[in-house]
């Protein structure tokens, strides 16, 4: 019985489908995941009589994406004697969300009947609110006599308000018992936030399909088309005609040629790892109930901080390439890391907090929070890229399996399927598919208000997004080697990267279907955020499949004999 050469790409074929088969194992064993949370604030207690503090945020709207000061707008709440900013994290800060005291006085009494507190407000000539107790006679400073009596007619369908109409606000404070303890209080939001879990689990099992059919292509291109091509081509044939060489096999002198715009690509590719990072540590914390929903801001804080920390990698990895690409200028490819995200981010969240501070909102973010922002990018995150690089420069170059010839291979002309827009259109798809339903959850999220924490659900698509975007690169890399075009380097990023593209586009469907924005201010500022949200899937996506490709030619090369 004669034995059957085995290569090593065949036995790394069989490593690479039995890693693909445990990741989609682990993702069907995710299914038992549940979001939890760490309560962020601890009880206070209140002995009896003792004042209990009202504090106010920002008034929200779904006509409109700018949070409201109440004490800035024309709505005539009371106002006290002296407003007291409490203080804010820094992702409260960025948005907006600035809690304030009110003048309402509640007092902790239990044992008898609460009379209710009405206020009533009056406008002056002037133009200002006067308020004052209903059950008190006495005027003063912001207060005013208690006005006659007036009768209050109830009606189920909404009307207009004419120029002259008031409205008369009122509050009433009861007392209740709960038997639910303090850790269990934030349970009924998150059980209103997975009222419907089985919209999550079917877009996932769609996206488990997609990826179990991508992994189907390239296990079967390493097990099938790469075992029987590097075992022929391994063997010693006397036959020139069977031993001459074809499709991908005649690439392994141009392969690893230099790309053009390296240090671009060294920078994005950091950029993308940086990215990934972040949001990996992010989403695993908070499934852990790290941060708590009770502390507002922690989210958007940590995400700012990870990111400054992961500057590292970012370095690191743009370093590394660098080195291997045997370029000239590191000074200019760090700085260029270190630029290429945060520099298009912050000169658009600047333009936008301009024209807020322009229109005097309330939302426009504060110099000295600029300033902040500014520290973290040049004082943390820039200094740690630059400390990243100084490792990864003192690291050996990444080892190539095949030399590079002196003279570049001519490029075949390419046919109609290969051409680069159709590649990037189709690349893009799939991976924004993946993660089309959370990302309709977080947009109703951050722009109408709804309560997320779905952690889980989203840990589960971005395990599922990463191998999908790795598998089509790898596959759309693959076929363009066959067709004899080794300019694989930017179509690597860019296919998979132009989910990006589709992120912007569904902000525009979205816009047109979902929100009612009545002022076009709040339209830029729609627009502007989903344009930094589209950027940072366009690097992170892109980073993704670069990498992924880059590792599995050094495979597939460096499993063949060249002279």
């Amino acid at each position: 019985m004669e034995a059957r050469p085995v290569s090593r790409a065949g036995a790394y074929a069989h490593r690479l489908f039995s890693k693909l088969s445990f990741v989609s194992a682990f993702l069907l064993l995710s299914s038992l995941c549940v979001d939890a949370y760490v309560p962020g604030i601890a009880p206070t207690d209140y002995i009896r009589g003792q004042q209990v503090e009202v504090q106010t945020a920002s008034l929200q709207s779904v006509q409109g994406v700018l949070p409201v000061d109440p004490y800035q707008s024309n709505a005539p709440f009371c106002r006290p004697e002296k407003i007291e900013v409490e203080e804010n994290n820094l992702g409260q800060i960025l948005l907006a969300d600035r809690v304030k005291n009110t003048p309402f006085e509640v007092h902790r009494i239990v044992g008898f009947e609460i009379v209710p507190y009405s206020i009533e407000h009056i406008e002056t000539p002037d133009g200002s609110v006067l308020c004052a107790p209903r059950d008190s006679g006495e005027t003063g400073s912001g207060a005013a006599p208690e006005p006659p009596k007036t009768r209050a007619a109830l009606s189920e369908e909404p009307f207009l308000l004419g120029s002259s109409d008031k409205i008369s606000f009122t509050y009433d404070v009861v007392w209740q018992h709960s038997n639910t303890p303090w850790s269990q209080r934030w349970d009924a939001y998150l059980k209103n936030a997975r009222d419907n879990p089985i919209i999550h689990w079917f877009s996932i099992v769609n996206s488990l399909v997609v990826v179990l059919l991508l992994t189907g292509i390239v296990a079967m291109i390493l097990l099938r088309v790469l075992y029987r091509d590097i075992a022929k081509y391994n063997e010693l044939l006397v036959d020139e005609e069977e031993a001459e060489e074809t499709g991908w096999k005649l690439l392994h002198g141009d392969v690893f040629r230099k790309p053009a715009h390296s240090t671009v690509l060294a920078a994005l590719a950091g950029s993308g790892v940086q990215l990934v990072g972040m949001a990996f540590v992010t989403v695993i914390f908070a499934g852990l109930g790290v941060f708590s929903p009770s502390y507002r801001g922690s989210i958007l804080q940590a995400v700012l901080l990870l990111w400054t920390f992961m500057g590292a990698a970012a370095g690191y990895t743009s370093a590394r390439l660098y080195k291997m690409f045997k370029s000239t200028n590191w000074k200019m490819t760090t700085i260029r890391t270190a630029l290429v995200f945060p520099g298009v981010v912050f000169a658009v969240f600047f333009l936008l907090n301009l024209v807020l501070w322009m229109q005097r909102s309330s939302a426009a973010v504060s110099f000295s929070a600029l300033v902040f922002l500014l520290l973290l990018w040049f004082g943390i995150s820039t200094p740690l890229v630059f400390l990243g690089a100084y490792f990864g420069f003192k690291q050996q170059p990444i080892s190539l399996p095949v030399r590079i010839n002196k003279i570049p291979r001519q490029i075949p002309q390419q046919p109609w399927f290969m051409q680069p827009i159709l590649s990037c259109i189709v690349g893009g798809a799939l991976p924004f598919g993946a993660m089309f339903t959370e990302l309709f959850f977080l947009f109703s999220s951050i722009w109408q208000h709804r309560f997320y924490y779905l952690f889980g659900f989203l840990f589960l698509v971005l395990v599922i997004l990463c191998v999908t975007c790795a598998e089509i690169s790898i596959t759309f890399v693959y076929f363009q080697l066959v067709c004899e075009d080794y300019l694989w380097w930017w179509r690597s990023f860019l296919c998979s990267a132009s989910s990006g593209f589709y992120v912007l586009l569904y902000a525009v469907y979205y816009y047109h279907s979902r929100l009612k924005l009545t002022h076009a201010t709040g339209a830029l500022i729609y627009f502007g955020y989903s344009f930094i949200m589209a950027y940072a899937c366009f690097i992170l996506t892109g980073a993704i499949g670069f990498i992924a490709s880059f590792f599995f030619l050094r495979k597939i090369y460096g499993s063949i004999k060249v002279d």
